[in-house]
């Protein structure tokens, strides 16, 4: 596509032309970053909206590609950092971790209890500690995951983890002598 080309189509054309050739790679990339089909093609059609919106500040010091993946990527990363979707993580790993499992009904009430007390442990920590653990642990993301989710640095995750079960070790064991508070 030259230049000349580029600048004689109008708006509409140019946003179709760049739906057509990225808009399945971005809709994978944004796939990777919230792993939901539905919620990865709703934010492809958002993302090209705000490329439609913006196409007149493309200044050409990157190719358009560029361009694309940098505003997809940012919001991903807010759509991520909302407090909707942290609140949706929460509630999704309470539900997974307080879903029976198949033992019989004296194990299930044991450890459906068990597993309440350690999420109201979880849920006692920090944002930062919580979020990190919750990812982690019940959600089963890689460090690296966790560090894209969050847009902090894979080390900060690290020590994040770290505090994190720290902070969760003595009221864990308590739970385990049956000292804790009720």
């Amino acid at each position: 596509m030259g230049q000349l080309d580029w600048e004689a189509m109008s708006p509409d054309d140019q946003i179709e032309l760049l739906m057509d050739q990225y808009g399945e790679e971005i809709k994978r990339l944004v796939y990777t970053y919230v792993k939901n089909h539905s919620t990865a093609e709703d934010m492809t059609q958002e993302i090209f909206l705000t490329v439609y919106m913006k196409l007149d500040s493309y200044a050409g010091k990157s190719s358009i590609k560029t361009w694309i993946y940098s505003i997809a990527i940012n919001k991903c990363k807010d759509y991520l950092k909302s407090w909707h979707v942290r609140k949706m993580i929460v509630q999704e790993n309470i539900k997974e971790i307080l879903r029976p499992n198949r033992r019989g009904a004296d194990y299930e009430m044991i450890d459906q209890l068990e597993r309440e007390q350690i999420v109201d442990e979880v849920l006692k920590l920090s944002i930062p500690y919580r979020e990190v653990i919750l990812l982690y642990y019940y959600r089963h993301l890689s460090i690296k995951e966790v560090s894209d989710v969050l847009g902090i640095s894979e080390s900060a995750v690290k020590v994040r983890l770290h505090r994190g079960r720290e902070k969760l070790k003595r009221p864990l064991e308590l739970l385990e002598r049956g000292e804790a508070d009720g």
